[in-house]
């Protein structure tokens, strides 16, 4: 924590990972006032979830071939968009169960393509030696907001509704901080091959997957 950057990094991701427990509570609540059904209200957790494993590979590999720092600003720009939207349509009764699952998914997206940038940028943060405990300190940011984050939402629904809390995924005030943190780097432009990088790196993660920690030392 000594390391500013990394420092103010640390402080936006536990705001938003708060901020995206909050919403996620709110979402299953404003899907219960919507319909009964419990197959649409399971439907959000999924919607949520589903880009994560639809997109991971493909993300990580984005993360390596483009500039991360201008990745970020456009999922987090994009995260805010949706986010504001859907507390929009909460707010003035124009929320439908087709749209709440939509945006739900869109949310998803950003947040699949997000992550890898997030785990990829750390190491380039800290110094080697302070690399474990920096990685560490990510784990711990995420309980934190596992913690807290949905007994905040579920106080703040139960005080004034769930739109509230729906915006909060993108922790808005946070993205300029976060995006600020990220550190430039050069980045060979792709033009033909461009699609061909996207997707060659998938296989060797499905490898990584697939061996025992043993082989690769």
């Amino acid at each position: 924590m000594r390391h500013s950057v990394f420092r103010a990094l640390w402080i936006a991701s536990v705001v938003s990972n708060i901020g995206s427990w909050m919403q996620d509570v709110g979402e299953s609540w404003l899907m219960t006032s919507l319909t009964l059904s419990p197959l649409l209200v399971a439907l959000v957790e999924t919607a949520g979830s589903l880009p994560v494993v639809l997109a991971a590979l493909p993300a990580g590999a984005l993360a390596d071939i483009v500039d991360r720092r201008r990745l970020l600003i456009v999922m987090q720009v994009w995260m805010v968009i949706v986010a504001t939207a859907m507390g929009l349509m909460a707010l003035t009764g124009h929320m439908t169960t087709g749209r709440l699952l939509s945006l739900t998914f869109f949310l998803g997206i950003g947040s699949a393509v997000s992550n890898p940038v997030w785990q990829a940028i750390t190491p380039e943060l800290v110094p080697s030696e302070d690399l474990p405990a920096a990685l560490s300190l990510g784990g711990v940011a995420i309980n934190i907001a596992r913690a807290i984050g949905p007994a905040i939402g579920g106080f703040i629904i139960a005080a004034s509704g769930p739109w509230v809390v729906l915006p909060k995924k993108s922790s808005a005030p946070c993205v300029p901080a976060r995006a600020t943190c990220v550190t430039h780097r050069n980045y060979k432009r792709c033009c033909s091959g461009a699609l061909l990088s996207l997707f060659a790196p998938a296989p060797y993660g499905r490898c990584y997957l697939s061996k025992p920690a043993a082989a690769w030392d």
